[in-house]
């Protein structure tokens, strides 16, 4: 072999011995690389390729910011690129960790292995699990075997999963809670159960709360704490005694050996507060007790430890009637009450505060008489009249009563009137009538002047001839005045017997004209007069004097001879 060819043979020997490199250590692979320079801002890495690697000192820094590596260390570095448009090869760290985690969870996957990790945040339809090096999904039905409302206490926590599924090429891995706390809970379920009845002490933590109620875990089993057998005080909602986490001892108050469901007390564990309570207090005694809750309809009040009652919002004061208790009353407050119902077996108690307090309904009665004269403000204003406080406003003497719009005014018609006044407007009135059970006052304006129509009418009876005095023509009929403060309308068909004198245009401002009274109601200010009644009145009085059916004079001749005499007279 001359030197050309042993030349020719070596060039072909490296470039073999190149491509056998390039070959063994692939894009895409992690392989061992050498440090050999450590810079302020890179790690040089020798990988056994043409050129170094530079990764970021960001990769290597560990939690406390400190590079726990040295020149001549020996790391796993992931090819990215063999060669970049500079010839230089690109390299990862955290690309090599990631590798390596996934070869540890395909491994732990393939034995059906349990992964520590924990739940760092929210994803669309479950949630984020940090296993190490990898992001699991752990579906919103894997998270517990009962349905979690709250699941804050969960996050951050590290705890035990089950990889369900794993895709490397998708970069996907399920994870499962709920089947670790299958597999536990199993045998340890049996164990419980196997000793459990009713009257059982146990010791549980609080796991799920709900509106009627909290889910207690037992350890292997979950047992139902109703919301009447948490507290003997009386709760709106299992929060206000329970928090999730919180460890608790119950008594089992019912076992169900074939649906395995357990029924748990938490308020069964300390004495009945109402035992002996009837001894001590009775219907109509009056005591001392402690706001606790203020609802819509009333408030709870406490009158000894564990031992409440409901005053009705309407036993809260005797005058605000439509105001919210919270207005009246707050959590904390000390008032004296009165036992209007005590029933011990269904522990329930009706109580009073405005019956401890004078009953401003009886005191007004006793100091105002029916026609007694009073003063209120307007408060309010309806269709059918206006509502006033009589007395110092908001203080516990002060009533209300009611002025109907129709004794507003003699003369005025009852909404015209009613428009006269707005709320703020001193009134002064007439007591009419006191109803101090229904807690009732009626009060008249009008009673306050003289009622000029009852004046005039009260000589009047139906059936009268009386003289009027046209005050208005109208297309109908006529306005008349009889005498002060009484007037009426004449109908145009009561103005004459005669269709043809029926003609309100007839008369004038002014004129007189004589009319009958055909009905007359002073309870209704009402009278009707009619002038064709009289005539007709007038007819029959003529040919019963002057004439009959057998004299053979005629109606007009008997009639002249009756308008002769008057006219004589």
């Amino acid at each position: 072999m001359n030197s050309t060819q042993s030349a020719a043979s070596f060039e072909n020997f490296a470039e073999l011995f190149e491509q056998s490199i390039k070959e063994e250590k692939r894009e895409g692979t992690v392989v061992k690389g050498k440090i050999i320079r450590i810079t302020d801002s890179d790690v040089i890495i020798d990988v056994g390729l043409k050129s170094e690697g530079r990764i970021s000192t960001k990769e290597f820094t560990d939690s406390e910011g400190k590079l726990p590596i040295a020149v001549g260390d020996s790391v796993d570095v992931f090819i990215e690129r063999l060669e970049d448009r500079d010839g230089n090869t690109q390299i990862s760290r955290e690309k090599a960790l990631k590798e390596e985690a996934w070869y540890k969870f395909e491994d732990l996957h393939r034995q059906n292995a349990v992964v520590e990790g924990k739940i760092i945040g929210r994803v669309k339809g479950g949630f984020a699990v940090d296993i190490g090096r990898i992001i699991a999904f752990l579906p919103g039905s894997q998270v517990d075997i009962r349905p979690i409302k709250d699941i804050a206490p969960l996050i951050e926590l590290m705890q035990p999963f089950k990889i369900l599924k794993m895709d490397r090429h998708q970069g996907n891995v399920v994870v499962s809670r709920r089947a670790i706390l299958e597999e536990s809970r199993a045998e340890a379920r049996e164990a419980l159960l196997s000793n459990i009845s009713d009257g059982s002490i146990l010791e549980g933590a609080v796991k799920n709360i709900t509106d009627y109620g909290a889910f207690i875990d037992l350890g292997s089993i979950d047992g139902l704490l109703h919301i009447t057998d948490i507290s003997w005080n009386k709760i709106s909602h299992p929060s206000e005694v329970l928090s999730l986490g919180q460890q608790v001892k119950v008594m089992v108050i019912k076992y169900n050996e074939e649906t395995k469901r357990v029924s748990l007390g938490l308020k069964q564990l300390e004495k009945n507060p109402w035992e002996n309570f009837a001894d001590k207090y009775q219907t109509g005694v009056r005591v001392q007790g402690t706001v606790t809750t203020v609802t819509d309809y009333g408030a709870f009040v406490e009158i000894e430890p564990g031992v409440e009652g409901l005053v009705y919002h309407t036993e809260i004061s005797w005058n605000a009637k439509n105001v919210h208790p919270r207005k009246l009353l707050k959590t904390g407050d000390k008032v004296e009450v009165m036992i209007l119902e005590l029933d011990i077996s269904k522990h329930k108690i009706s109580l009073s505060i405005k019956q401890c307090k004078e009953n401003p309904w009886e005191t007004f009665a006793d100091k105002h008489p029916i026609n007694s004269e009073v003063e209120g403000v307007v408060q309010n204003i309806a269709d059918f009249g206006m509502f006033v406080t009589i007395g110092e406003e908001n203080s516990d003497s002060a009533v209300e009563a009611l002025v109907p719009a129709m004794e507003l005014s003699w003369e005025e018609k009852p909404e015209d009137e009613l428009k006269k006044y707005k709320k703020g407007d001193v009134v002064k009135g007439i007591i009419l009538s006191i109803d101090v059970e229904r807690e009732r006052i009626t009060v008249g304006v009008k009673q306050l002047t003289r009622d000029s129509f009852a004046d005039s009418i009260k000589n009047l009876n139906k059936g009268d001839n009386v003289t009027c005095t046209v005050v208005g023509v109208k297309k109908d009929g006529i306005d008349v005045e009889i005498s002060e403060g009484v007037k009426t309308f004449i109908k145009k068909a009561e103005l004459s017997k005669h269709k043809s004198e029926q003609r309100p245009e007839r008369y004038g401002v002014g004129d007189k004209l004589d009319a009958k009274i055909i009905a007359l109601e002073p309870s209704e200010r009402k009278i009707v007069l009619s002038v064709k009644a009289l005539e007709v009145d007038d007819e029959k009085r003529a040919i019963a004097e002057y004439g009959s059916k057998d004299s053979g004079a005629s109606l007009g001749e008997i009639l002249g001879m009756a308008m002769g005499k008057d006219k004589s007279e």
